[in-house]
């Protein structure tokens, strides 16, 4: 395994021209040494380089929990978004962890031994737990025990092996974040960039982590709901014990390092929209919902500015979510990437929302008088712009001044009309200086947005499920209830910072919350809460994580639980999925078979490439495609 490392390693080193200060690990950039980073600087890179990992499986996870979709088309994403999961795809989350971040943690550990720094040490240990579970999740068998050793083609472990190998390194990072260190060491505030360095809510994370896992053992009969509880007790208790990445949306250009927000690097474009069933969730629109609209679904969920020919006035208009299940939209040719081009001449283009006289003709279509359209010329395509896309702009790339006339807010990020590529446009309908907004953007996708790791919000969910499992409704409720809150709470932490004139980045006030906790849309009883109630609140809260493709796992997607029934109502494959070659990956008839459902992606190509003897005797399935339907340890019933 060391030799991927090394020659991966070795071309990135031969790569480089020059360092940047925050992230020179090395004393010579020409030459590669894992003996020469403190302890402190070692640890900034391992944390970035882990959230790439942890974070890139999160927008894989987000493609099969359909909380994404994109424009049709035949790119590794758009056969994601078909659950026809390329190999392409498979290889960064892997990289990301072996290459750039495991391979630094037995060298850091060695020097953080050496001063007897010991909360490093248990840093270390925690990121290496943390790596191999998420790498289990992801993949199902994997190389564990010799995976960081001398062995170039170490044999697979089995899942199980790893699950409990992960807890009892956990187990480890405990007792060393415990410890004293030696005055001489380098403190952990020097090289924290999640926790500020305190052992305290290093400690509360390893217990969440160790919540979050027990509780993925529900399919087994020996999953613990007291052991979960008791995890819970030392975990995070409120949203000041959340562990994040933040990110920087900085119009600084002479940058390097993972400074803006990795799910904004993924997703951040114009392609991607949400899809209708994640929508419905935050509208409460799907069967049996309450059409109470949560407040969180204006901070999440895009909106754009429209033309009302009725009331002569710009309006804000929620995105509609694009129906991957019933829908062949998607082999339709949509729903289109559209731009409104707001430009001085009206003749060139359609503004948002509007049509001027002559425009239906030219269009060759019925009147669009008060419809959202795009100049696409299909017609079932000219109403795509109900579709608002999620991205929003990098500061860096607003230019100041365009045809004479300065931007009107420098830090503003919204996607404007015409702004993608640095260029703004007055909108000649609203006057010389006024600007339509293509779309307001998504609170998780912004390039400054930040990742929850792990965070109170999943806690009061664990907890509430592990509850309601015992057969304790009535303090299930009130947890249910407090991850509701807590999950507000916690963007509400970077909604303050935003300009609160900006619709869709204000904070959730307090009376929104209330009004919302006190709605239909929440059960108020023990009574009227179900597992559904739980999980799809908790959807929301873990938006675009890999956890959330844990959950459905767990509860089979949309398929009848024996105990809970239907825990995600109206989930199901995307239409896509009838296409033959697909169909190679769910050998299963009906949604109870488990091999209807996606449980893990294909092996990377390093391992077929160069470990492949040991690749190919993990799984009798590791060479066929229908290995993505085969479910990885902890999602076997036994």
């Amino acid at each position: 395994m060391k030799k991927i490392s090394y020659i991966l390693s070795a071309l990135l080193i031969l790569g480089f021209t020059s360092c940047d200060k925050w992230l020179d690990v090395n004393e010579n950039p020409s030459q590669a040494n894992d003996e020469v980073p403190t302890p402190d600087l070692r640890l900034r890179s391992i944390q970035m380089q882990f959230v790439d990992a942890y974070e890139s499986s999160g927008t894989r996870a987000s493609w099969m929990t359909q909380n994404i979709t994109k424009v049709g088309g035949s790119t590794n994403n758009d056969l994601i978004a078909r659950w026809d999961f390329p190999l392409a795809s498979t290889t960064w989350p892997y990289q990301a962890w072996f290459v750039y971040t495991a391979g630094n943690l037995d060298p850091m550990i060695r020097k953080a031994t050496e001063e007897e720094a010991w909360h490093y040490v248990g840093a270390a240990q925690l990121i290496h737990a943390w790596g191999f579970m998420l790498m289990l999740d992801l993949y199902g068998e994997m190389p564990y025990t010799n995976a960081l050793g001398t062995d170039v083609t170490p044999a697979y472990d089995d899942g199980k092996t790893i699950f409990y190998g992960c807890l009892d390194m956990l187990e480890k990072a405990i007792e060393n974040l415990s410890k004293q260190q030696n005055v001489a060491a380098t403190p952990l505030t020097s090289g924290d960039i999640w926790n500020g360095g305190d052992p305290q809510k290093w400690i509360k994370l390893a217990y969440g982590l160790k919540a979050r896992w027990l509780n993925n053992l529900t399919k087994k009969s020996f999953y613990d709901p007291d052991a979960v509880l008791a995890a819970l007790e030392k975990a995070p208790q409120s949203i000041a014990d959340n562990t994040t990445m933040d990110a920087i949306n900085t119009a600084e250009t002479s940058i390097s390092g993972i400074v803006r927000s990795m799910q904004f690097g993924n997703l951040g474009s114009t392609n991607n929209k949400v899809s209708k069933w994640y929508t419905d969730l935050l509208t409460n629109t799907f069967t049996g919902g309450s059409g109470v609209e949560d407040p969180r679904a204006k901070r999440i969920v895009p909106s754009a500015e429209f033309y009302n020919a009725t009331t002569g006035l710009k309006e804000w208009r929620l995105s509609k979510g694009v129906d991957l299940i019933n829908s062949n939209i998607r082999t339709s040719s949509g729903p289109v990437a559209y731009e409104i081009m707001a430009t001085r001449k009206a003749t060139t283009t359609h503004p948002s929302g509007y049509v001027r006289a002559g425009s239906v003709a030219e269009a060759g279509t019925a009147a669009f008088t008060n419809r959202w359209f795009t100049t696409n010329a299909t017609a079932a395509r000219q109403g795509d712009s109900v579709y608002v896309s999620v991205y929003s702009d990098r500061l860096d790339w607003i230019a100041a001044l365009i045809d004479g006339r300065k931007d009107s807010d420098l830090k503003n990020d919204y996607y404007l009309a015409s702004r993608y590529n640095g260029m703004t446009r007055a909108n000649p309908n609203f006057g010389d200086k006024a600007i339509n907004v293509n779309s307001t953007g998504s609170f998780y996708i912004r390039a400054d947005a930040p990742a929850h790791l792990l965070a109170y919000h999943e806690m009061c969910f664990i907890k509430a499920e592990a509850l309601f499992r015992k057969g304790d409704p009535g303090n299930a409720l009130t947890a249910y209830k407090e991850g509701i809150r807590a999950h507000m709470e916690a963007m509400n932490l970077k909604l303050k910072s935003y300009d609160q004139t900006k619709y869709g980045k204000q904070v959730i006030s307090g009376g929104e919350i209330d009004a919302f906790l006190a709605s239909k849309a929440v059960a108020q009883s023990a009574g009227e809460l179900t597992m559904a109630k739980i999980m799809q609140q908790k959807q929301i809260a873990m938006s675009l994580t890999m956890q959330n493709w844990n959950d459905m796992r767990r509860f089979n997607y949309s398929a009848n639980d024996p105990k809970y029934g239907v825990v995600y109502p109206d989930f199901g494959r995307p239409f896509e999925v009838a296409s033959a070659t697909a169909l190679e990956c769910y050998p299963g008839a009906t949604p109870a078979d488990v091999r209807y459902w996606p449980r893990r992606i294909q092996q990377c190509s390093h391992e077929r490439n160069y470990n492949s003897e040991n690749w190919l005797a993990s799984n009798p399935e590791a060479n066929k495609r229908s290995i993505i339907s085969v479910p990885v340890w902890w999602d076997i019933v036994e």
